[in-house]
């Protein structure tokens, strides 16, 4: 990639560009966070715009795995459940993940997928609300948010799914039926967030629960859960966690011992090792584990941790909204007549950490610009996507990246046939 992000500069002279390649330079040279890059794995000739899909690994995450492979289960085989913490690793991690949502030690436990945890938050709060039997769920939600949703009415019976577009849809959708409500704070799709206060309070004030999916969220800025009754997250997006690294449900404290999810796991027992023929919750956090930690995932997961654990999220957030802006303002001056359309709001204080673009040829757009070194993702049907992790995306990535664009939509390279065959992951 040249100095001028690889198009020549013949394309920068003939676009109104407000902010040159120099001046992301001189941004990055006085950013906080820099040094936090440095402790990532990210390929030469890479800018990766994908930790709202997968994190780039902590370096440290490798060392970490085979900590646990070489020291503690061939060390000590079996013993490695007392001598290494394994048994305890649900509990002990949530207490790490909690100050990145808000929560305190006792408030988040960790284990299983996303899908899980959204079962186990919904028919806890079902139980909390047994004379209701609406469940309030967003059109926008990410797929499996829904289909789990509609597994669990499918299987308990009695109950419906009132479908709503947005927070907006809540003030006719809100009554004495609904138990729950279930939302993204942040939109999959446009990186649209929601007012996470404002819409927990008119929920609550309604008699409802309010259930929180925060997979867009935890990572990309400051998250504040405390008001919610329930959350869900993973940990392998901006938290980098790794591929397939265990989700997190938080459990306000005054629900723990009051109601009991669906998914009675031998984990969560009362006493475990007891080995009764019978269910018995556990006090607290812990009667929200199902199953068997997965030890090695746990590994990755608590090497990112150990970053999180010195990042101010403050600065987290003030870069993510500085280099989102940066992306549009830039996109927008270079590939105005290109047919991109911006699909996230232009309000900084209602965006995640991600911006979205539509275009009619979005797949191909993204193939080609990812074989420029340029990763983001796609969307059907036309959605492209590109996610900011602060902790290692630098403003001039932002600067090539938009450039790579340019020159990918003016030249056309994306009309090639290689770029028209779907890839089973988009």
């Amino acid at each position: 990639m040249s100095d001028d992000g690889g198009i020549g500069k013949d394309l920068l002279r003939r676009r109104l560009v407000t902010i040159s390649r120099a001046d992301c330079v001189a941004l990055d040279a006085a950013d906080p966070l820099k040094d936090f890059r440095d402790e990532f794995v990210l390929p030469e000739g890479t800018i990766y715009l994908v930790g709202n899909s997968l994190g780039a690994p902590p370096k440290t995450a490798s060392a970490a795995v085979t900590r646990v492979v070489e020291d503690e289960w061939a060390g000590r085989l079996v013993g490695g459940w007392n001598a290494a913490g394994w048994f305890d690793l649900p509990e002990t991690t949530g207490d790490r993940i909690a100050p990145l949502i808000g929560a305190g030690p006792g408030q988040v436990v960790v284990g299983e997928s996303t899908s899980i945890a959204i079962v186990k938050a919904v028919s806890a709060a079902l139980r909390l609300r047994p004379g209701r039997r609406v469940i309030i769920s967003d059109l926008e939600n990410f797929p499996t948010d829904r289909y789990m949703v509609q597994g669990l009415v499918k299987g308990l019976g009695d109950y419906e799914i009132r479908d709503v577009r947005g927070s907006e849809g809540l003030a006719g959708a809100l009554d004495d039926d609904v138990a729950c409500v279930l939302l993204s704070e942040v939109d999959y799709r446009t990186g649209d967030r929601h007012d996470t206060a404002g819409v927990t309070a008119r929920v609550q004030a309604a008699g409802a629960l309010m259930i929180w999916d925060l997979c867009h969220s935890a990572g990309a800025f400051q998250v504040d859960v405390t008001a919610a009754d329930f959350a869900v997250g993973c940990t392998y997006k901006y938290l980098n966690g790794g591929p397939g690294s265990p989700a997190f449900v938080y459990v306000h404290p005054r629900h723990q011992n009051a109601t009991e999810h669906l998914l009675s796991g031998w984990h969560g027992h009362a006493a475990p090792f007891a080995f009764e023929p019978f269910y018995r919750p556990a006090e607290g956090i812990r009667r929200f584990t199902v199953s068997t930690p997965h030890v090695v995932s746990f590994a990755a997961l608590n090497a990112s941790l150990d970053i999180w654990e010195r990042v101010d999220l403050s600065q987290l957030r003030a870069k993510s909204v500085a280099l989102t802006s940066l992306f549009i303002e830039l996109v927008e001056e270079l590939c105005a007549p290109y047919g991109l359309t911006l699909a996230s709001s232009r309000d900084p204080e209602r965006r995640g950490s991600q911006v979205s673009f539509l275009h009619p040829d979005g797949y191909p757009v993204m193939r080609a610009l990812i074989d420029r070194g340029v990763h983001g993702d796609f969307r059907a049907p036309d959605l492209l996507r590109f996610g900011f992790a602060p902790l290692y995306i630098r403003f001039a990535d932002v600067y090539d990246a938009a450039v790579t664009l340019a020159e990918v939509l003016e030249k056309e390279h994306w009309r090639e046939e290689r770029y028209q065959q779907r890839l089973t992951v988009t």
